[in-house]
């Protein structure tokens, strides 16, 4: 099947994303799903940080062509997509042998312990990969210590491959009260800027460039600013992102 209907493929709680079989069987059935919206829909905040030479990683990189996306704007330094299911990873090399598409690398990875040396990308992109990690960390305001752990280890990885002044790009639900606490960590020396998109169901696209952490940003924890309003299309209310969402925000 192609972008199957949500009620089809979500797990029957949202704690199920953080199953890797989950993954697996769903990934063995379905050809392709964008989560939080194709790159049509973010192109515009995007491609101003794209060039020829870049190396890129998406972590996360599940049945989503995102990379094929970057290859036609011209992304000509490696991309390596990582995922942790091996049935996505052969999949998706299946696809692009099926294509003939070079240039875009495939990798069974856990985004906890990236397999790759220190500064070796000039840009990563995660595209509702860090939300899975948020699923069952109870209170927003105060996640629990596991998912503290995680969201920090799979920080600290992506800092660390990527190069000087390299840029992490985040597309989340994850509003900036609640992001903003782990991306401006003390260990971490990124700057920290965001935009949104949508039709009304807003997404975050935030933009870290390492070793451009601003005085600013050390005293952002005093600062909460208000969540967009969120006025949602018929169409936006059916999707799996909706259905996600919601799930998370109920436990």
């Amino acid at each position: 099947m192609a972008a199957a209907d949500a009620d089809d493929v979500a797990p029957p709680t949202a704690s199920g994303y953080l199953d890797p079989s989950y993954w697996d069987e769903r990934f063995g059935k379905e050809e392709h799903y964008e989560w939080f919206k194709d790159f049509s829909h973010f192109r515009h905040l995007l491609a101003p940080l794209l060039s020829p030479s870049l190396s890129v990683l998406e972590v996360g990189c599940g049945n989503s062509r995102l990379g094929e996306e970057l290859l036609r704007e011209g992304v000509a330094g490696g991309i390596t997509c990582v995922d942790l299911s091996p049935v996505a990873v052969q999949r998706m090399r299946d696809r692009l042998a099926a294509q003939g598409t070079k240039g875009v690398d495939v990798v069974v990875a856990d985004m906890l312990d990236l397999p790759f040396e220190p500064e070796s990308f000039d840009l990563v992109i995660e595209k509702g990969t860090m939300d899975v990690l948020f699923v069952d960390s109870g209170d927003p305001w105060n996640p629990n210590p596991t998912t503290v752990n995680n969201v920090m280890k799979m920080l600290e990885c992506i800092h660390r491959v990527l190069k000087p002044e390299g840029i992490f790009v985040s597309i989340t639900f994850g509003q900036p009260h609640f992001r903003r606490r782990f991306f401006e960590a003390p260990e971490f020396t990124w700057s920290v800027e965001y935009s949104t998109f949508g039709d009304g169901f807003h997404y975050f696209f935030y933009t870290l460039q390492k070793g451009k952490r601003s005085l600013e940003s050390n005293s952002y924890q005093n600062i909460i600013p208000a969540a967009p309003r969120i006025n949602m299309v018929h169409e936006e209310l059916e999707s799996e992102d909706f259905i996600f969402r919601t799930n998370v925000e109920e436990l």
